[in-house]
């Protein structure tokens, strides 16, 4: 994460709130105070002059209203005299004027160059005050030019009796002095505010900091959160907001280590379902991309996750022939997929399941996919041992049907018809009971249901002896070569199932053998195993066809096989009783030139044949 600066950090935005709100309320407090001190300052400065001045026009008013003789001095130098003392005295004074009823000036301090004294006055506020007798109100006014603040009026002079104006007394008063003395006031103020400022900021990173700290801690924890460590809390140090805001997060922290605790076990027990299922999972999202595969998947699709991530389901399965897109998987339910090879037959199951969210919608599918070929296989196999045991039974049924049918339209009465007949209805039932014994006994032993009891035996002499039994009854044009170890091979075998074995084994041999051909016999032992074969010079079969021999009802030529009374259940009987017997049966066969039959059985140990 992305470290936060310091101009963009809560910290510093809390200083610029303590310093903002500090410099609002003194420039409030500053805009009154400085309004109030100014008026409170003009108005003080004013009362004082308008003072001075009334002692000024009192002192003017004696001086009009005194009688005048020849030794005293002139009204003017009188009323001059007056002024310019009233002048020294007072610094701020910008203008006095004396002037007489005709408007005349008769007495003036003034800083301009020419003198009004003598000239007649036409302004405005004299003129009101002989009009109207009174005096006019001081107003403020800036000076042109130097734009000086001061203020002016006029008091009139009347006579002794106070009813006549003999005259008026103008004024203009500078207020500079108010306005420094604000000004000087107004700079203490700032460099105040500056000072409070500063103080106020220096608190406010205090202060910013105690309340910062704890959420740099919180931030940092967070980042510690998210790589999945929980081990470390929060220090907290108040009970105030922060204070609460840190137990919550530890609190917080402690149910996210609980929650993420859950959470892996689940994903572990998940994961170790997926890994040892013997089904294949693929999960999808909602537009059929895969995003998950177990490894059982990937061994029956031939393709890793990493090959098939993000690909369309449709397509890696190739269901494009069974439907157009992912939203008909849903209504498909489950389908046969055939991803057979030219080297390699293998037919898959798919169930199809909707994954929903939270609010119901659909937001993937996962697919179950098994190999049920050899499934397939057996259900085919089934199908054809029910056609073949209809067939097998079928033919000799009809066989009796007919022959019964012809007995009872009066065969049985023609002495020379009728035996040969019963002979072969005979024939013909004792067929079909060797067949059903044989499916009866196939039938124990898919079930578990036939014992074996072993014995000790040595193999040698109990082959001679099975050999010997099939050599006094043989056909002499067919001649047998035995081919046997001169050691004792001892084994732990049932004696009655392996002679059935090597009855149906070596039956076959002399069957399917010519005339003037030998049936050669052949026991060794290869390590830990006794090896038997028994070969023979018939007339073979096709290498694509060998392998097929020791399954139920298959014959390489069904007809001949049939007139010889076989059930074609014969070599299936051997295989189930051999690797009963923990053993392996197998053929070599090439097209006319004989067969050769092999198995094996496991030697019994030096100590168990001892213990024997």
């Amino acid at each position: 994460m992305k470290e936060v600066g310091f101009f963009q950090s809560v910290r510093l935005k809390l200083i610029l709130v303590y310093i903002l709100l500090l410099l609002l309320g003194i420039q409030v407090i500053g805009v009154y105070f400085v309004d109030r001190l100014e008026e409170q300052l003009e108005t003080n400065f004013t009362n004082s002059i308008e003072g001075q001045l009334n002692s000024l026009t009192y002192s003017l008013q004696n001086a009009f209203n005194t009688e005048r003789g020849e030794d005293s001095l002139p009204l003017n130098n009188d009323l001059q005299s007056l002024i310019n003392d009233f002048s020294d005295d007072n610094t701020d004074i910008g203008k006095l004027w004396v002037v007489d009823n005709n408007q005349k000036v008769l007495a003036a301090t003034t800083t301009s160059d020419q003198s009004p004294i003598g000239k007649k006055v036409t302004d405005t506020a004299i003129t009101k005050v002989f009009l109207f007798g009174e005096a006019t109100e001081p107003k403020p006014w800036r000076e042109e030019g130097t734009n000086n603040r001061l203020f002016r009026g006029t008091n009139p002079i009347t006579d002794e009796s106070g009813e006549e104006i003999v005259g008026a007394l103008y004024y203009e008063v500078y207020m500079n002095d108010i306005y420094e003395q604000l000004g000087e006031i107004i700079s203490i103020f700032a460099k105040g505010t500056v000072l409070a400022i500063t103080v106020t900021a220096l608190l406010g990173i205090l202060v910013a900091r105690t309340i910062t700290k704890p959420l740099t801690e919180m931030k940092r924890q967070a980042q510690v959160m998210a790589t999945g460590d929980f081990s470390q809390k929060v220090d907290v140090k108040g009970n105030d907001e922060i204070g609460q805001l840190g137990h919550t997060f530890n609190d917080l922290n402690d149910k996210l280590k609980l929650a993420t605790a859950t959470t892996e076990g689940e994903r572990r027990k998940l994961s170790s379902v997926l890994s040892n299922m013997s089904d294949g999972v693929i999960a999808t999202d909602r537009l059929g991309a895969i995003t998950l595969m177990n490894a059982p998947a990937s061994r029956l699709i031939g393709q890793t996750f990493e090959e098939v991530q993000g690909q369309s389901l449709v397509d890696v399965l190739d269901l494009n022939d069974q439907v157009e897109n992912i939203s008909e998987v849903e209504e498909a339910g489950s389908m046969i997929i055939d991803l057979s090879s030219e080297d390699n037959h293998l037919l898959l199951k798919a169930n199809f399941s909707v994954v929903e969210d939270e609010n119901h919608d659909m937001n993937g599918f996962i697919t179950v996919i098994s190999d049920v070929t050899e499934q397939q296989r057996v259900e085919k196999e089934r199908r054809e041992f029910v056609s073949n045991v209809s067939h097998e039974l079928r033919t000799p049924l009809t066989t009796m049907r007919s022959y019964i049918e012809a007995l009872n339209d009066g065969a049985w009465q023609d002495p020379d018809i009728a035996p040969r007949f019963l002979d072969v209805t005979q024939n013909e039932t004792d067929r079909m009971i060797r067949l059903v014994n044989d499916l009866l006994q196939l039938t124990k032993m898919d079930h578990k249901e036939t014992s074996l009891m072993k014995d000790r035996v040595e193999f040698v002499s109990f082959f001679d002896h099975v050999i010997d039994r099939f050599e006094m009854n043989k056909n002499e044009k067919v001649e047998f070569v035995r081919n046997l170890s001169n050691k004792n091979m001892y084994v732990w075998i049932d004696k009655d199932k392996i002679t059935q074995v090597l009855d149906n084994i070596i039956s076959n041999a002399i069957k399917y053998s010519p005339e003037g051909g030998s049936i050669r016999f052949s026991a060794h032992s290869t390590k830990k195993q006794l090896r038997v074969s028994i070969t023979d010079e018939g007339i073979g079969m096709p290498p694509d066809t060998v392998d097929k021999i020791f399954d139920r009802f298959y014959r390489v030529d069904k007809s001949r096989a049939r007139e010889m009374g076989g059930t074609g259940l014969g070599l299936a009987i051997a295989r189930e009783m051999i690797e009963a017997h923990h053993g392996k049966i197998w053929a070599e066969s090439r097209e006319g030139k004989g067969t050769t039959v092999h198995f094996t059985l496991p030697l019994m140990s030096q100590k168990r044949r001892g213990q024997s």
